[in-house]
């Protein structure tokens, strides 16, 4: 007997029965759609959900590797067991070593991120009696790249499951749900386990391990350092053990170009910090018209439209330097696009279908704020100065409010077209 007759025959067996939905996702994974027309179709095309959500991980995949490297050049670089990579191309950066220990702690993320939420969609799937849903297979990739290396597996399987159940399930499941499910699962991180999703210990693989030893590790991402700008900062167990006294600024001047962030050569988030992958990845999502060019360019317009804004407060003096907000506010408006998260969101987040605004429009305007909003938050929330997620989420709230108020609008003017023709 065939595969395909085998597995004919097990799908007729688990026909009508409680385990049916689960048999059919693993039956149709990938490569078949569960339900296909036959005839007395208007449209057909080649793509499925299945298909759709493949792209993406296509796009996210190039980001997850990197991010496996930068784990492992991040923890030997602050270790001093090699030196600094000399560009993106550098020798230090794409080594064996750096890829193994880099993997050991990523793929365990990817690993958490699918296994228990895919449990938990067939769960779902089982109790109500519908079929699997595709939609987790972009947020399985997504959640391990929007958080820290070294964060604790338990906590990402009690968040995988608040997201997928709080998040997606509640509403419907995919299609049906409000807020993106994988900024549901970082949010309930961030303010659940805030120790565990910002400071300067838990960027870089084993700070955590050795802090308050002699050979500590800081892992400080660069939204961190400008946010404690002009704060005196004391580096211990470097220059032969000697303890050197500096600022966050200067420090983080001296520890990374604009290339470095550019290319992703800094602490941060997994998959967040090779800008250049970033953008490669939005081309290849427009080019097969799966991501919203509308939203990803709205959102970078807003995001310098509100640095340009904080750059003028500065420039006029309004603020003086001994403030929290001046560190922040005092970047280069457009280099609040390759620190921090900004670009990843625009990219992947802010553009998903299900939770985006669904009109021209609205799309502009739903981009425009996140932006504008991520910045804002930023500069203002210096205890977590990353506020690309936290804005994604506002916008998913109001963008079928954003979208009622385009559509009406557009039939008022439609009505105005008409009472000109007919008087």
């Amino acid at each position: 007997m065939s595969l395909k007759s085998k597995l004919h025959t097990i799908k007729e067996k688990y026909k009508g029965t409680k385990m049916a939905p689960a048999f059919n996702a693993l039956h149709t994974f990938l490569y078949l759609p569960n339900e296909t027309t036959h005839n007395g179709t208007h449209i057909k095309v080649a793509d499925d959900l299945k298909r759709t959500m493949n792209t993406v991980i296509m796009a996210l995949v190039p980001c997850l590797i990197f991010g496996m490297f930068n784990a492992g050049y991040q923890h030997y670089l602050a270790l001093g067991e090699i030196e600094a990579a000399s560009g993106f191309f550098g020798a230090s950066f794409w080594t064996l070593d750096n890829l193994i220990l880099g993997a050991w702690q990523v793929l365990p993320l990817v690993i958490v991120s699918y296994g228990v939420g895919l449990a938990v969609e067939f769960l779902f799937a089982v109790i109500k009696g519908h079929e699997v849903e595709e939609g987790y297979l972009v947020t399985g990739m997504l959640v391990p790249l929007i958080v820290p290396v070294d964060i604790p597996l338990w906590m990402l399987t009690v968040a995988v499951i608040f997201g997928v159940v709080i998040g997606k399930e509640v509403f419907g499941g995919t299609g049906m749900n409000i807020l993106n499910p994988a900024l549901t699962i970082r949010a309930f991180l961030f303010f659940a386990y805030p120790t565990w999703m910002s400071g300067d210990q838990v960027w870089v693989h084993g700070a955590v391990e050795r802090a308050g030893t002699p050979d500590a590790i800081s892992g400080e991402t660069l939204l961190g350092f400008y946010a404690k700008s002009g704060q005196e900062l004391t580096i211990a167990g470097t220059n032969g053990g000697s303890e050197i006294v500096t600022t966050y600024g200067e420090r983080a001047a001296d520890l990374y170009s604009y290339w470095d962030m550019f290319w992703g050569l800094i602490p941060g988030s997994v998959g967040e910090t090779s800008k250049i992958l970033i953008i490669v990845g939005a081309l290849f999502l427009i080019f097969t018209k799966i991501g919203s060019w509308r939203i990803m360019l709205s959102t970078v317009i807003g995001a310098l439209a509100m640095g340009l804004i904080f750059n003028g407060v500065v420039d006029a003096g309004w603020i003086p330097e001994t403030s929290k907000f001046f560190g922040l506010m005092s970047i280069p408006f457009w280099q609040h696009l390759i620190i921090g998260s900004i670009l990843f969101g625009a990219v992947y987040m802010a553009t998903d279908p299900v939770t985006a605004s669904q009109t021209n429009k609205g799309k502009w305007i739903y981009g425009f704020l996140i932006g504008f909003i991520s910045i804002m938050i930023r500069v203002f929330n210096p205890a977590y100065p990353e506020g690309v997620f936290l804005a994604i989420l506002l916008m998913n709230v109001f963008a079928p409010t954003i979208d009622h108020y385009v559509v009406q609008a557009n039939v008022k003017k439609r009505m105005k077209r008409l009472k000109v023709k007919t008087t």
